[in-house]
């Protein structure tokens, strides 16, 4: 009789799929928040280990020690270390744990399939969760009125619906690009309908980033398809601004205050630009290594100008209101500059940099579009939330796909995923 081998691969999978699991927040400035996904995740490095033989990973995989190096040294020369633990843990979880545990347990063409399918299943669950908030009234306050679509994560985490269907959205469309006949127009057809959550999201800056991993995808791929797009996209764009309206005011004044954000900055542009600056004046106090992890928040007030709100407004029928504490600068380069300063920048910086050259290299159209989102998405977010270990998950797939090209086989998926 044949014993089932469970694939380690699973567990990837699962941490992904925990996800949606709703979790119920009681103190937001509370030092951990521990979700079903960080439980799975914890799995997923403790399988990892079991099954792991140093001398055969990748020597890529060395991109990752300056990240855990660069953290653990601003966790030494913090003012509070005891307070910085915690982050320091949570740095490491994310950045090099969970991604050299997807890197171990992902072993060739199946196991990228499970992974990345998990991504595009839980991409088509939230948006569709997303989509009904929005057609019964139900989804987060906007301007007052409850429209903003934001899935299982509710509006205490309103950029986790968006991040997720963000990496489904762009694995169908790699995917696509590489098939033909009706595999290519469902793939192609589901990043499409994935497109409509995405803006029912009402985020800013995950629409900007979905332009730009898809130009970047589509560059890749074929550079005359790339050009093409990119001239229907510009003549649509003044098609919209010269022509009567989009049918939906709504959106018309969102994609508007796009262009309208520095000369005309709203109150949450404005939270922003203060939260940038207090980070950047906590670095310049400690330009080598830091404030120290998870000390952004302690410090924030003791930095920022004074026209800082000490939160912005949450509404939604899960969690009612509330009003959420802003604690960190929704930038995950300031983030890391201020607390981790000039070392720990650098080694992030050269961490994606490493990958995003490996990737262009080795024409990995998924890699290259899911680093691209992600590069772009750390411009106007940091980790925290239930779909960080989502995050987490993805730079292991990208960093599997240009470390360990060998897990993948000449099949028709090759053009997409190598």
């Amino acid at each position: 009789m044949r014993v089932l081998n469970p694939r380690p691969s699973l567990a990837a999978a699962l941490t992904v799929l925990l996800s949606c699991v709703p979790s119920v927040r009681g103190d937001l400035s509370a030092a951990v928040q521990v979700t079903a996904a960080d439980l799975a995740s914890v799995v997923l490095v403790a399988i990892a280990v079991l099954i792991v033989k140093p001398a055969t990973l990748p020597a890529r995989v060395l991109v990752l020690a300056p990240v855990a190096g660069a953290v653990a040294i601003a966790t030494l020369a913090s003012p509070d270390a005891l307070v910085s633990l915690p982050g320091y843990v949570r740095y490491v979880q994310v950045f090099v744990l969970v991604p050299l545990a997807v890197l171990a347990t992902v072993r060739d063409r199946t196991d990228i399939l499970i992974v990345g399918g998990s991504l595009v299943g839980v991409a088509a669950l939230q948006g569709l969760v997303g989509c009904v908030q929005v057609l019964t009234g139900n989804g987060a306050s906007y301007a007052g009125e409850p429209v903003r679509a934001v899935g299982t994560f509710g509006a205490l985490d309103v950029m986790g619906m968006a991040n997720v269907v963000g990496y489904g959205t762009i694995i169908l469309l790699s995917v696509g690009l590489a098939l033909r006949g009706r595999a290519r127009a469902a793939a192609l057809g589901g990043a499409a309908l994935l497109c409509v959550p995405l803006a029912l999201s009402l985020s800013r800056g995950a629409w900007l980033a979905l332009l730009g991993a898809s130009l970047a995808v589509l560059f890749l791929r074929n550079r005359a398809l790339a050009a093409r797009v990119v001239l229907l996209g510009a003549v649509a764009a003044v098609a919209l601004a010269l022509g009567p309206g989009t049918g939906s005011d709504l959106l018309e004044r969102r994609v508007t205050s796009i262009t309208s954000a520095a000369t005309q900055p709203d109150q949450s542009v404005n939270d922003r630009y203060h939260l940038w600056l207090a980070a950047t004046n906590m670095w310049l106090d400690r330009p080598l290594t830091g404030v120290g992890p998870r000390r952004f928040a302690r410090l924030r007030d003791t930095y920022a100008p004074i026209g800082l709100s000490t939160g912005s407004d949450t509404d939604d029928p899960v969690n009612g209101y509330r009003r959420q504490p802003l604690l960190s600068p929704h930038n995950m380069y300031l983030l890391t500059l201020s607390e981790q300063g000039l070392l720990g920048l650098a080694a992030f910086g050269t961490f994606l940099a490493c990958m995003a050259r490996w990737a262009v290299r080795g024409r990995t159209l998924t890699a290259v579009g899911l680093l691209t989102w992600q590069i772009i998405a750390f411009a106007y977010g940091d980790i925290g939330g239930p779909a960080t270990p989502v995050m987490s998950v993805v730079l292991g797939l990208v960093l599997t796909l240009v470390a360990r090209p060998e897990v993948l086989a000449p099949t028709p998926l090759r053009g997409a995923l190598r």
